[in-house]
């Protein structure tokens, strides 16, 4: 993000010349047989009217924020006044007649909306291939998934198209593309971020959020984002969010909560990568407390009974009336959750009070609990499974196995590049820390990001000449 401000503010190029450019690139990479599969709808007119309003403020010295001019694109489970909300179907294509809050906090500061982007239909996996809009494809080699379920919020960033994007993230949906598309992703404390807007498919355990090329463009936008909108009962009750010593590299005293046997529960790349970032941490003065295991198999059932409970109650009308224009790992899904039965998720509700209470106990005694972001890198697109998708539940679970605690206690997790495995493809580490304290998240984040080196992926756009 700071390259477009400078690149605005020393007169180098404008917004417009700015929205031409990704336009046109946009259209090359979403045609054809090498088609990325990033965004399902775009007005590209109306990113170059909001552009010349751009540039017009900037010429007259009046810019509406930081943001004034600077690229984004919003998952398709946000609502976008004038773009339809699909959630990846092909059926949902009523067009949506107000922004959602998140939507409206980002033309408010000015920033340029490239359009709705790819998604796992209904969110309903984190591998993210599109039965209806395509797979979207990764940046560093599109022959591996993006992860989902915010599979094209993720790629556009990786890909140069913008710094910044908004996802949703019920089941890691925001932390596990980030980590396999080499960004950075925060799924902010249950009820931060409002969803005012954001059609109800998990409501219990989803979250809307940032991501972002850097921590400090995840940091800006979740600043942005953040705090109650008056309509979102969930985010009204909350202290206010700040960045308070978020520059500060110096981790003296922060305590690093780690459960060796889980954390080296994953690829050996991915441990050895997620050991370097741990290294940085406590080179900058962190010391690392030694933590039991969550209750794994606990968590694994309670998320999976309420998340697909709730998106098989929200999603009933179309289920009954069109089940065949759903893709089939979305079916079979849904029908695993028609089959919860309503005794079964109040003992869901009732394990998920226990977990909360007993990682609460957990972090009274350190600051931050480490984890990898996924178990796995990017695996391959299985394309002989294109275009119905893939319902594969090993690899499921490697990518969910380290994300669903957060989501079923609320808790903020931050997902920050790590560095990469023998094959170039990106490995992220998890930060999760108390509820409302995203500012310390991003301050360690922040220090993992300094000490990791960077790359540039196979496609990789430059916006900014």
């Amino acid at each position: 993000m700071g390259a477009f401000v400078r690149a605005y503010r020393e007169g180098q190029v404008d917004p417009v010349a700015v929205a031409r450019r990704l336009n046109e690139t946009i259209d090359k990479l979403e045609q054809g047989e090498a088609r990325m599969g990033m965004f399902i709808t775009r007005k590209p007119e109306e990113v170059l009217r909001a552009a010349e309003a751009s540039a017009e403020r900037l010429r007259a010295g009046r810019p509406l924020s930081v943001l004034d001019g600077v690229p984004v694109v919003v998952k398709d489970e946000v609502d976008v006044a004038g773009l339809p909300t699909t959630l990846g179907t092909r059926f949902r294509t009523q067009v949506a007649s107000a922004d959602a809050t998140v939507t409206a906090r980002l033309r408010a500061a000015g920033a340029l909306i490239l359009g709705k982007a790819n998604m796992q239909e209904i969110g309903i996996n984190p591998i993210g291939l599109n039965p209806h809009h395509g797979a979207a494809r990764n940046p560093w080699n599109r022959g591996h998934i993006t992860g989902g379920s915010s599979s094209g919020s993720a790629a556009v960033v990786a890909a140069g198209l913008c710094p910044l994007s908004v996802g949703a993230d019920g089941g890691g949906s925001i932390r596990i593309p980030a980590a396999l598309c080499g960004i950075v992703g925060l799924k902010a404390t249950w009820g931060r971020i409002p969803e005012t807007g954001v059609p109800p498919l998990c409501w219990n355990v989803g979250h809307v959020g940032p991501l972002g090329l850097t921590v400090d463009d995840v940091a800006a936008l979740y600043a942005l984002l953040a705090g109650p909108d008056g309509k979102d009962v969930v985010a009204q009750s909350q202290p206010a969010h700040h960045l308070s010593g978020y520059e500060r590299a110096d981790l003296t005293g922060t305590r690093l909560g780690i459960c060796w046997p889980y954390f080296e529960d994953a690829a050996p790349d991915v441990v050895a990568r997620c050991k370097d970032a741990v290294k940085a941490l406590t080179d900058a003065g962190a010391v690392v407390v030694e933590i039991p295991a969550p209750d794994l198999n606990t968590v694994l059932w309670t998320h999976s009974c309420i998340i697909l409970s709730e998106m098989a109650e929200s999603m009933l009308p179309h289920t009954r009336e069109r089940v065949s224009d759903f893709g089939l790992d979305s079916r079979t899904n849904l029908a695993i959750g028609r089959h919860f039965r309503a005794t079964d998720l109040v003992h869901a509700l009732r394990h998920r009070h226990r977990l909360t209470r007993e990682l609460l106990a957990v972090m009274s005694g350190v600051d931050v609990i480490v984890t990898p972001s996924t178990a796995i890198t990017a695996p391959a697109i299985p394309e002989s499974t294109l275009p119905d998708g893939e319902s594969n539940l090993v690899v499921a679970d490697a990518l969910m196995r380290f994300v669903r605690e957060g989501n079923l206690t609320g808790f903020p997790a931050l997902s920050v590049p790590a560095g990469f495995d023998r094959a170039g493809l990106p490995v992220g580490v998890q930060l999760m820390g108390r509820p409302f304290e995203e500012h310390l998240l991003l301050r360690l984040g922040r220090v993992v990001e300094s000490a990791t080196p960077a790359r540039t992926p196979s496609l990789h756009v430059t916006a900014l000449r």
